[in-house]
């Protein structure tokens, strides 16, 4: 029976209904200990002898109980009382998004807002691993204040769990038996039509179609019967957003149907990036939700412009778009000034004592990096000779710290501005920055496979599966700021802080790339180089409560090296490029077969017929490109989107990871066929390779917590299994009868392990320490490639340990060029690709930029 007025349920007295529904009927109560009124949920004792049904009313309380987040309901309590379960969640007053609609469409402006926080709510559930598999206009509630809340979670499926947490809330089944449809039909993803199960993804096709209806005012999907609802969803497009007769800007159309694909690949891979493109459209970040012009797509660059030296075209930031907007004076656009004049690539820069002073890393006209000193106003840098050294971290009251090239690895030594002797502070140094008092270092290392912040140096405040770049050191010593990249060897990510108590921050959502970050001197702001696709970064700025705005655009490449104390800003300016480069039996010349502005070759066919490329840059798009080229230079085929890894033996299939969920494998066909998403399997990826066999794969990656290693994974099921070195140190080669591969393992040798792993590994002679695996040979040869100028690839015989050279590969043009990327052979030995990446940068002062 429905409870009355004046009726308990342990602490909380009922005051009145306010409404029922397939979960239960909710009550207003006063909660007697805090004297605050409260929104409780009663399952019926009837009800409650129904397993299924209660177990989804548990679970949307549990579900909920472990987010805190603004924009999703806020559960206070669980309790029964006389066999009938309750939950105690927050009192709103307000409508539900449904009754704020009342079959009308929104403002465009009032359903940008009301969907970034939509958005942000989802963005904090699934990060949490948790899915609501039912979002609808009657599960969004906006205040009376104007607030968005998410309710209802209790289709939620919890898709994995916190680190170290200790929650008992079941994975749901019946989303993943065949045949069951869970949802609500108009917004159901195509996949839980099918009863298919449903990911986050799921929830990003439900959003689309609750944006749609803001905007259109009428639903996406929607026919006379149920059944034509769900053949809408399967099979038909909703009407264009055009024909509303609306002013719906581009952008956010394209937005509304990247949520609407019909495959989830095809949508956002996650709502932290929906959210941020939404924002994209305010041109600044939520909570606070000013109106402003449409800036348009991601792709496209803001309409505020100023025209600065000469072919650079400088975009001011959101500051010099409000003077205009207000009609007030227009700031002074920002001022450059041009400090190295060299064909090369700089590396990292610092300001040394002044602002006219500076001291930088580069690598000119193709030699190897050094260490130079620049006076604003003279074109000529000076070298400063510290024998070694090829990195600098930090500059300090007339001493540098450098990183220096050790027998054991980087070493991290501090050595006078000009030149002489070093003092080493710490081996194994991958990055490392200065304190502003000079007491104390903030350094990154790779132990056993993982990245690992120290601050200071003997104290991890931070370790993560991927890779910390940039640690800058906040001005006031208390906190260290960093880009956190999730995936080693790629530089997307997003900027975090981490306290000395190892509490870490999340500042940002990910950017497609990233490129160097500085603190203001005021202690306020973080400067950071980011792009949200491609490779163009852009000069942004986000404060420690997490609002960012942009500061700079230019249509090339910007990094940001330091920050002076008044304010200047150091930056590199300039391009990047991934070049592939194949020679074929009897060519005289090799053969530039890059295919759009970043490529990576990835394999070559055994038959040397065929290479599987990815881009990175521009061209690739958000989620990067999987592009199958033939040898003699015809045009490429997009195979679909990821980072692309490996072509099977028989060239029917491509292995690739997405970059948004690098948690499983996708197989992409070169020819007729479908995508197939490999089941999670518990690890993060950062490559994998075909055994050629064709049904399994040698994957590399880590569990929570562990470092990263090789794991042979059934392309049928079954849970991974590890073998060879507990970590490894690089990709792997694997025999040509797939019995055996060659890895480094984590004292860097390089060994011979057995697949099915019941052989000890095998120690190997004939290598050397900088020597990358490329190829075993049929001809019982590994073929590995030595860095330097020109690149040698040798082979080494297996049996005696024989090393012989085999080619030398030289570039006419090796400005910008660091090391050769990847080298692959065709089973003949006739053919061979490699890659490489060259960037060409020059160092800028940047004054007045506020």
């Amino acid at each position: 029976m429905p409870l009355t007025p004046g009726s308990k349920l342990g602490p909380y007295e009922i005051l009145a209904p306010l409404g029922s529904g397939g979960m239960g009927e909710v009550y207003r109560a006063k909660d007697s200990r805090l004297g605050r009124d409260v929104a409780v949920k009663v399952l019926p004792a009837a009800f409650s002898a129904d397993e299924d049904r209660l177990r989804r009313f548990e679970q949307e309380a549990r579900a909920a109980g472990l987010l805190n987040h603004p924009n999703i309901l806020a559960i206070h309590d669980i309790g029964t009382q006389d066999g009938a379960p309750y939950v105690v969640s927050e009192l709103l007053e307000g409508e539900t998004l449904r009754g704020r609609l009342a079959g009308a469409a929104l403002p465009p402006r009032r359903a940008i807002e009301y969907a970034i926080a939509i958005a942000q709510g989802l963005a904090a559930a699934h990060e949490k691993g948790i899915v609501h598999r039912d979002l609808k206009p009657e599960n969004v509630f906006v205040t009376a204040d104007g607030r968005v809340k998410i309710l209802d979670f209790g289709l939620a499926k919890l898709t994995r769990q916190e680190d170290g947490s200790q929650t008992n809330l079941p994975t749901a089944t019946a989303g993943t038996e065949p045949g069951v449809v869970l949802g609500t039909l108009g917004y159901m993803a195509p996949e839980q039509v099918r009863g298919r199960p449903a990911d986050a993804r799921s929830d990003i096709f439900a959003f689309g179609a609750i944006l749609y209806e803001m905007l259109a005012g009428r639903r996406a999907f929607h026919g006379d019967t149920a059944a034509d609802t769900m053949s809408a969803i399967l099979r038909e497009e909703p009407v264009e957003l055009s024909t509303t007769g609306r002013a719906i800007a581009p952008a956010l159309d394209r937005i509304v149907r990247h949520c609407l694909e019909k495959s989830p690949e095809q949508r956002f891979q996650s709502a932290r990036d929906l959210a941020f493109d939404l924002e994209s459209l305010t041109g600044v970040s939520a909570p606070s939700l000013a109106p402003g012009p449409d800036p348009g797509a991601r792709r496209r660059f803001p309409a505020r412009a100023g025209l600065l030296l000469g072919a650079l075209v400088l975009l001011a930031g959101a500051a010099v778009a409000g003077a205009r907007f207000f009609g007030q004076r227009q700031p002074e656009a920002p001022r450059f000034r041009q400090l190295t004049f060299r064909r090369g690539a700089v590396r990292n820069a610092f300001f040394a004592g002044d602002p006219s002073t500076v001291v930088y890393a580069a690598a000119w006209e193709g030699n190897a990096p050094e260490i130079f000193m620049s006076r604003v106003g003279v074109p000529e840098s000076s070298v400063v000779k510290i024998p070694g050294a090829f990195e600098i971290e930090a500059a300090r009251g007339g001493e540098l710290a450098i990183l220096l090239a050790g027998s054991r690895g980087d070493m991290l030594a501090r050595v006078p501005v000009t030149g002489g002797s070093a003092r080493p502070i710490a081996e194994d140094v991958e990055e490392a920055h200065w304190s502003a008092d000079g007491g104390s270092f903030a350094a990154v290392s790779l132990a056993s496979g993982r990245a690992v912040l120290e601050y200071p140096i003997g104290r991890k405040v931070y370790d993560t599966g991927g890779f910390i770049s940039s640690p800058r050191i906040s001005p006031d010593g208390e906190r260290v700021a960093f880009l956190d990249r999730p995936i080693l060897g790629d530089d997307r990510g997003s900027v975090a802080v981490v306290d000395r108590t190892g509490q870490k921050t999340s500042l940002t959502p990910q950017f497609a790339s990233t490129n160097g970050l500085a603190w203001h001197p005021s202690g306020r702001e973080i400067w950071f180089g980011a792009t949200e696709v491609g490779t163009h970064t852009a000069v942004h700025a986000v404060s420690l409560a997490g609002k960012r705005r942009v500061l700079l655009r230019t249509p090339d490449r910007l990094g940001v090296r330091d920050i002076s104390p008044d304010g200047s800003l150091l930056v590199s300016s300039g391009r990047t490029r991934g070049v592939v480069v194949f020679h074929g039996p009897g060519q005289p010349t090799d053969r530039d077969l890059s295919w759009l502005d970043y490529s990576v070759v990835r394999d070559l066919s055994s038959d040397g017929r065929m290479l599987l490329l990815e881009e990175g840059g521009e061209g690739g798009g958000d989620n990067y490109g999987v592009y199958l080229r033939p040898t003699d230079g015809s045009s490429a085929t997009r195979l679909g989107q990821g980072r692309a890894m490996d072509l099977s033996r028989d060239g029917r299939w491509a292995l690739t990871i997405p970059p948004a969920s690098s948690d499983r494998l996708v197989l992409l066909p070169t020819g007729a066929g479908q995508p197939r998403t490999l089941p999670p399997a518990g690890l993060q990826y950062i490559g994998a390779g075909w055994l050629p066999d064709g049904k399994r794969v040698l994957a590399g990656g880590s569990r929570p917590g562990e470092p990263i290693r090789l794991y042979l994974q059934d392309l049928e099921g079954g849970a991974p299994r590890p073998v060879g070195p507990s970590s490894v140190g690089g990709p792997p080669a694997i025999s040509p009868d797939g019995k055996q591969f060659a890895a480094r393992d984590g004292e860097g040798r390089i060994r011979i392990y057995p697949i099915d792993g019941n052989a000890p590994p095998r120690d190997l002679s004939g290598f050397e320490r900088q020597d990358e695996l490329a190829h075993w040979g049929k001809d019982a040869g590994l073929y590995v490639i030595a860095p330097g100028r020109p690149a040698k690839v040798f082979r080494v015989d297996i049996t005696t340990g024989r090393r012989e050279l085999w080619k030398e590969l030289d570039l006419p043009d090796a400005a910008g060029v660091g090391r050769f990327q990847v080298f692959y052979v065709s089973d003949d030995l006739t053919s061979w690709v490699y890659g490489y990446r060259q960037v060409l940068s020059d160092l800028y002062l940047v004054e007045g930029l506020r």
